[in-house]
């Protein structure tokens, strides 16, 4: 009995041992609140004012500088609100249990038009002494409806061409007309424009005779045809791209194809610098002009065949609005009105282009050995337009070279060794001129041999810095590895990636592409932000079954385009962007992803 009595004893003394030793603890254990059981945000409109809460649980607070209340977009902008008396903590200045802030509308429609998201910023504790990671809540408000011209100016700083097609398709006719209009005059100001001005410049030039130069209206008739055939291919390209989901200005980029109007702008160059004459036999000139009794139907249709072709090959760089018509046509099925826009934003586009016509005819300079300088300069800029084309093909160093050469030549024709010539002031910049070209060509053809890639460096393979513009370690630098991507590919790389991804779709004959490689990714913002993305880079070059069907899955249409997914693979149509953006935007872009 004693035995058994001494033996519950020990029992009861291990027990209690165990229990204050372990289970005391546990029980002891602080349970604590997540985020959202901690905090409960809300931001209501109530009689045209934003009425903001923070509820906290028990025991939890919120520090009171770390409440910021901003405004993310469609721009960023600081608030200034009236907070509520904070207490004193510890030594720092904190909330508990709420904190209540009215914001009123009016301050916000003073410095916002339209829709706008707000934002608020936080970070709290609980008591037991755990800080909880910073906080941002979004909340989203309509604004006042917008004017005309507010439209426009949001639609036209918009990279997401999924939100212009559905905001096009809730507007009027004549609202969607007027803003291709200004969507062209606005891409008339990018590079897609300017290789067309010599173009149509060095028509105008060649169709005039060896006495005479063309009448304004002559000039102005030659520049409308060209503008006129410009717009109707562009529309055409558009309504069949958005109704069968072609991207026909890829299937431009094609070697062969490129090779043959390389050399059609050779040909053409050196019939400017006078080598020979490129013209219709005498017996059909003849004919022809029995036909027409006056100058402005000579090359008509040749004038037409090289806007159409300029569309297609020289412009082959694609903007958020031209996508935003496309993906309209494509959704709508309205191919007239999609159409008509594009016409209209084409006839915007070829403004500069009809300038030149009417001042061609005006300010032309006589015959003579001025208009002789004047057919060898534009002899040499459509050296460079065939040298442009060709840069789609060829190897970068390859391309260099070319350039290279061109404006050595170009500087020893200026008479850059030949100072006697130099005897007054415009000459003598003249002949500056021509050294400046000597000094870049010589650089570019030292790169070129060098293996060199950029025109903008052309000394990288000396100066030994990293100038790779690769935006992450997981982008490889090898070019082949960004091809032959499918969408299961890419979709596969996308479900292993703990992090979002970025995609960037691009290809060679795309310059948008290579300012965003050259300019946007490298820039230090944006690799700071890129650090918390997998990048994925693919080249559509190829124009490969797979490349259209990677388009046609995330309704894209031609480059550069970037979409996006979140931690959890989910693809994010609303953030994609289309065309060239400046790397503070992109920076933005990429923070407001992340939070």
């Amino acid at each position: 009995m004693n035995d058994l009595v001494k033996k519950l004893l020990l029992l009861s003394f291990l027990f209690s041992t165990f229990a204050s030793a372990g289970f005391e603890s546990v029980l002891k254990k602080q349970k604590f609140l997540s985020p959202d059981e901690a905090f409960q945000v809300s931001a209501v409109l109530k009689d045209e004012v934003i009425e903001t809460k923070i509820n906290m649980a028990d025991k939890i607070h919120v520090y009171e500088n770390s409440l910021i209340y901003r405004i993310i977009s469609p721009s960023s902008i600081a608030l200034t609100v009236t907070k509520p008396q904070a207490h004193d903590f510890d030594g720092d200045m904190v909330y508990e249990k709420e904190v209540l802030v009215l914001i009123p509308v009016k301050e916000i429609a003073s410095k916002v038009k339209g829709d706008y998201t707000l934002e608020i910023e936080f970070q709290g504790c609980s008591d037991a002494g755990i800080c909880y990671q910073p906080i941002k809540k979004t909340f989203d408000f309509k604004g006042a409806e917008l004017g005309l011209f507010d439209k426009i100016s949001k639609l036209v700083n918009e990279g997401n061409t999924a939100k212009i097609a559905d905001i096009l398709v809730n507007e009027s006719s004549i609202f969607i007309l007027l803003l291709f209009f200004i969507f062209g005059l606005l891409l008339s100001l990018t590079p897609c424009i300017f290789p067309m001005i010599p173009i149509l410049s060095s028509i105008i030039v060649s169709q005039q005779g060896g006495n005479e130069k063309p009448s304004v209206a002559q000039a102005f008739f030659t520049s409308l045809v060209y503008v006129v055939s410009m717009a109707l291919t562009y529309t055409a390209v558009g309504i069949i791209a958005g109704l069968v989901g072609a991207d026909i200005q890829t299937a431009m980029q094609t070697p062969w194809v490129l090779t043959l109007f390389a050399a059609m702008f050779v040909a053409l160059a050196f019939s400017l610098f006078g080598y020979y004459e490129i013209g219709l036999p005498a017996s059909w000139q003849s004919k022809l002009s029995s036909v027409s009794d006056n100058a402005q139907g000579k090359g008509i249709l040749g004038t037409a065949v090289m806007g159409l072709l300029s569309a297609l090959i020289v412009g082959p760089c694609v903007a958020p609005p031209l996508g935003g018509a496309v993906l309209f046509i494509s959704h709508t099925g309205d191919a007239l009105l999609g159409g008509a826009a594009l016409f209209i934003m084409s006839i915007g586009m070829g403004m500069p282009l009809l300038i030149v016509g009417l001042g061609a005819g005006k300010f032309m300079p006589k015959p003579g050995g001025w208009m002789t300088a004047v057919s060898q300069t534009f002899g040499v800029m459509m050296l460079g337009l065939g040298i442009f084309m060709l840069s789609r093909i060829l190897p970068d160093s390859l391309t260099m070279i070319l350039w290279a050469l061109l404006l050595i030549g170009s500087a020893l024709y200026m008479g850059v060794f030949n100072p006697s010539s130099a005897t007054h002031g415009a000459k003598k910049l003249f002949q500056l001129l021509a050294m400046v070209f000597l000094l870049y060509g010589v650089s570019l053809f030292i790169g070129g041999i060098s293996g060199a890639s950029s025109m903008i460096r052309p000394f990288e393979k000396f100066t030994q810095v990293q100038t790779s513009v690769t935006p992450t370690a997981s982008m490889s630098a090898d070019k082949e590895s960004h091809r032959g991507y499918s969408v299961e590919r890419l979709m596969k790389e996308v479900r292993e990636s703990e992090k979002p991804v970025v995609v960037d779709f691009g290809k060679k004959s795309c310059t948008a592409c290579t300012e965003l490689e050259e300019i946007t990714f490298p820039d230090p913002r944006v690799q700071e932000h890129l650090k918390n993305f997998t990048f994925i880079k693919i080249d559509l070059t190829d124009n490969t079954d797979a490349d259209k069907a990677l388009l046609k899955k995330f309704e894209l249409f031609g480059t550069p385009n970037i979409i996006f997914f979140d931690k959890a693979n989910n693809y994010l149509p609303e953030k994609s962007l289309t065309g060239f953006i400046p790397p503070e935007d992109f920076a933005t872009h990429l923070e407001r992803i992340t939070q």
